[in-house]
């Protein structure tokens, strides 16, 4: 049986615990709101580029042309998967998630005979990765947004990716990234960001949405694209980016609030045991000096 001391020790270890975990809690809320606020005003704008991308590369394609960026390479044998991970942990299931989909990804490429290379934003998803996986890693980023996360620093990371894909080292680039929903559920997302990719639905939205307006372009539709690929890019990375941000605060607060409930179970566990240890032992003592009254 542990001593009244070691109690007490593990109380107060328990409750100092505790204050940390709650000052993170609020932390992470303060910073959800933000997160939260950009994740979502960002939406609208890389929903409606996607719609107007959509709608001229079905122009191009019905010509049989266009951007490299949009029509491929003709191949997709080389796989470059973008894996976006935070660089501080405590918050929850938000890597796990993202770690496991991306292994399971990798096993999946690899078992159909292609070659896989993960770039990793985020020192979490590197470490996890690079257990397994560790040649496959061919970059890897750290800090991102660590103050405030800017356009700048996915535009960085978008030059990258289009710079190794006119240098034809990949076919097909994907992101993976936490898409947030709510602060206690955060939705796992495969996106294919190169070549760009026109979703269900996008291409029929975009052209019924005026039927009867034709449109003439100043310059060609292919210069346009030319210009609004890579720009798309930045803009498709950046929108992942915040969503993981936001992501990763939603999780960490919710995390947090878990721990710290779970403080206090222990600490009512601990303090139960300490009156009742305590009890005990003032028991044994009346005991003894009531035995040695009664010998006397």
């Amino acid at each position: 049986m542990p001593s009244l001391k070691d109690l007490k020790n593990r109380i107060a270890s328990v409750k100092s615990t505790q204050k940390i975990t709650s000052a993170m809690k609020m932390v992470a809320a303060s910073k959800l709101r933000r997160a939260q606020e950009q994740a979502e005003a960002a939406r609208p704008y890389a929903e409606r580029m996607g719609r107007m991308l959509a709608s001229l590369a079905g122009n191009v394609q019905a010509n049989g042309t266009g951007p490299k960026m949009m029509t491929g390479t003709g191949s997709d044998q080389v796989q470059l998967l973008l894996v976006i991970t935070s660089d501080r942990g405590l918050c929850g299931a938000f890597n796990g998630s993202i770690v496991r989909e991306a292994r399971r990804t990798i096993q999946r490429l690899l078992a159909e005979g292609k070659t896989v290379k993960v770039m990793t934003v985020g020192r979490k998803g590197r470490d996890q990765i690079r257990r397994d996986y560790a040649s496959l890693i061919v970059e890897t980023y750290e800090e991102i947004g660590r103050r405030k996360l800017s356009f700048a620093d996915a535009d960085g990371i978008a030059r990258r990716i289009n710079e190794m894909y006119e240098a034809g080292e990949f076919d097909v680039c994907t992101v993976i990234y936490n898409k947030f929903k709510s602060a206690i559920s955060q939705v796992v997302t495969l996106q294919q960001i190169v070549p760009f990719a026109v979703e269900a639905g996008a291409a029929t939205e975009a052209a019924s949405a005026e039927p009867a307006a034709v449109y003439e372009f100043e310059p060609e539709e292919e210069q346009i694209l030319a210009e609004l690929l890579p720009r798309n890019l930045s803009i498709q990375i950046y929108r992942a980016l915040l969503e993981s941000a936001a992501s990763e605060q939603g999780a960490r607060m919710t995390a947090m609030d878990n721990a710290t409930r779970n403080a206090g179970d222990m600490i009512n566990r601990l303090t139960l045991t300490y009156n009742r240890t305590r009890q005990a032992y003032i028991t044994k003592e009346l005991i003894e000096i009531i035995s040695g009254a009664e010998a006397i």
